[in-house]
């Protein structure tokens, strides 16, 4: 599920699992069942991550594994406990709350942008009075991408621009600004094209119903009701809680050159579309509770699941915050990936949310994370 939803969109519309060879057989067998997987894994470190943190659960229980370090000047392990900058997959989150308060009756999914954030969207040929909250969160809208500013890319991933600029506190309304000041990608409904500020808008819009951020609402709908014990919205903290690993980047188009240390920096350049903190364990247990069924009701989880096609992909397809993968051997998996400096995560889950699976490469610029999503799901030949 490359989706590589980092900030940078450059990265961020692949959506395909590009694996050599023959299907492969459907589901791993209980003695080994996580041997390709745990390959995969080793095979991302020789590719030129640092470390990798994975956890699986399945009927037959809990498994985790690592490989490689959490720093590279220590050379200390990573850990099954890490908590790590997870991206984009709080738009999974997000998605999550704007559904529950559609099942609760304070909105509906099809109401304007223009409703709940008058005004907000415009200029450059924006219109909020046109977009719908659906459009938002399934990137139907046609709303620039804040990511794909030219300067927001220079102050923000480049080697001199971060050093700069690593520490800058963003308000989702500074965030916006830079958004409307490009034209729209499309008319909305006419293509699909990932963009960040779809979900700065989103979690803006729940900020407007209920009163509180959007990350107190994630807190008492999901975190809590979950005992996710290492997922939180960081909102300005520029540490990662502990147990934590370092994070690397090239900060550069290239997965060659220097490698920097990017651990520390304010999260709030990426505010509802990508904040999140979490760990392994805890996004298995999200997404299997989301998919069983425990946070939504039938309706929404419907609506959730509805998808479009997205952009070229063939083989993914996206409904409201939630990815649908099919895998080389059949298998459909359900889940969402992200990255922000010096981490890219992915996690997904079968449809019935019984078997599951995350992991987390504390690098930006090598790994071959579909492989590691097709270890696991279709196991060896």
């Amino acid at each position: 599920m490359t989706v590589r939803t980092t900030l940078v969109a450059a990265t961020s519309v692949a959506l395909s699992v590009a694996l050599a060879g023959p299907a492969l057989a459907a589901g791993p067998t209980a003695t080994g069942a996580h041997d390709a997987t745990r390959r995969a894994i080793e095979a991302a470190v020789e590719d030129g991550v640092p470390g990798v943190t994975a956890t699986a659960k399945d009927a037959h229980g809990t498994w985790s594994t690592t490989a490689g370090v959490g720093d590279l000047g220590a050379g200390a392990p990573r850990s099954a406990r890490d908590r790590y900058r997870a991206g984009s997959i709080t738009k999974s989150f997000v998605a999550t709350v704007l559904l529950q308060l559609e099942a609760e009756g304070r909105l509906s999914l099809d109401d304007k942008v223009e409703k709940w954030l008058p005004g907000a969207v415009r200029g450059h040929g924006h219109d909020g009075r046109i977009i719908s909250v659906r459009r938002l969160l399934n990137h139907t809208s046609g709303i620039f991408n804040y990511t794909n500013d030219d300067t927001f890319v220079r102050d923000h991933f480049s080697e001199e621009g971060f050093r700069k600029h690593r520490y800058d506190r963003w308000t989702p309304e500074d965030l916006l600004a830079v958004a409307m000041s490009h034209a729209p990608d499309f008319a909305p409904g006419t293509s699909w094209r990932y963009s960040n500020t779809n979900y700065l808008l989103a979690s803006m819009v729940i900020e407007k119903i209920t009163g509180h951020s959007y990350g107190e609402e994630i807190r008492a709908r999901i975190i809590e009701p979950l005992h996710l014990t290492g997922t939180s919205i960081p909102g300005n903290r520029v540490t990662l809680p502990q147990p934590s690993s370092r994070a690397y980047s090239k900060l550069a188009q290239s997965t060659t050159g220097p490698t920097y240390d990017v651990t520390t920096l304010n999260p709030s350049m990426a505010h509802g579309s990508g904040e999140l903190v979490s760990d392994a364990a805890d996004l298995d247990r999200f997404y299997s509770a989301l998919l069983r069924g425990r946070l939504l009701p039938p309706q929404q989880m419907k609506e959730m699941k509805t998808t479009v096609k997205a952009g070229d992909a063939t083989d993914a397809r996206y409904g409201l915050g939630l990815i649908d993968l099919t895998l080389p051997c059949g298998v459909h998996v359900w889940g969402h990936d992200g990255g922000i400096h010096g981490s890219v995560s992915q996690a997904v889950t079968t449809a019935d949310g019984r078997h599951s699976l995350a992991f987390n490469f504390n690098a930006d610029w090598a790994g071959d994370g579909d492989a590691v999503i097709a270890a696991e799901f279709c196991g060896d030949r």
